[in-house]
């Protein structure tokens, strides 16, 4: 049995709120009965890209005596992401009986991702094999019917798919970007995003206005794998 906490979206930026509402999530791993065997940190770790908050970032996450498997959103930026040893940005990991396909669907400067073509043929080669593999990035390649969260969904999502459709060893694709619990499908397979640390997104159909909430209190998901089946629990703190 492989169990990850898969975080995303702190966007630490110095301040009390974004230091404390992380915390609670540390907090939260450090109170478990079983220990998880990693953390999958999916993107918009820091909320400028500035040296001194990965700095904060690893302080907080280092309480944890796990792997950490770091990916950059649209909030990181690329050169300091790397310089903090949260790099390479594109990377495969073992965890368990199984291999996190770690991406990089940003694009410098702008908040949609895209993923470009020589990281598809890496990722391509990386998933050959029969290990169970999970495919991980910050934009979802999906849309939410949203008229804020789909102009900044990940693109050119149809080359993503032929990828993974092509290796019935991936089990899901796991991300983050929206700030909102959601599970649906993609290529195939279960594409699970995590809530964001920071804020949540508010669905059209629950207020006029849809907008961020950034009263509701941070959330992470519990990835429960055996070779049998994937099973996600949403845990609001």
């Amino acid at each position: 049995m492989t169990l990850i906490a898969h975080v995303s979206d702190t966007h630490i930026d110095g301040s009390r709120r974004s230091i404390d509402r992380t915390t609670a999530v540390v907090d939260y791993l450090l109170g478990l009965q079983r220990p998880v065997d990693a953390v999958l940190l999916t993107g918009d770790l820091a909320d400028h890209g500035r040296a001194e908050e990965y700095e904060q970032l690893q302080v907080l996450f280092g309480r944890l005596d796990v792997p950490k498997l770091y990916l950059p959103g649209n909030h990181d930026e690329r050169a300091a992401f790397v310089a903090a040893g949260l790099g390479p940005l594109n990377r495969v990991e073992r965890v368990g009986d199984a291999v996190f396909a770690l991406v990089d669907s940003t694009i410098p400067g702008k908040d949609e991702g895209f993923i470009e073509d020589a990281t598809l043929d890496w990722l391509d080669a990386a998933l050959a094999g029969e290990t169970p593999a999970f495919v991980c990035f910050h934009h979802p390649p999906v849309t939410l019917e949203h008229t804020f969260a789909d102009p900044m969904r990940q693109f050119g999502e149809e080359r993503l798919e032929a990828v993974i459709r092509r290796h019935p060893n991936v089990v899901a694709v796991l991300c983050g970007h929206f700030h909102t619990p959601t599970v649906t499908t993609f290529a195939g397979v279960p594409l699970v995003i995590a809530p964001g640390i920071k804020s949540t997104l508010i669905m059209p159909w629950e207020r006029e206005t849809v907008e961020m909430d950034m009263a509701d209190r941070p959330a992470l998901v519990m990835h429960h794998y055996t070779r049998s089946r994937l099973t996600s629990h949403y845990r609001i703190l």
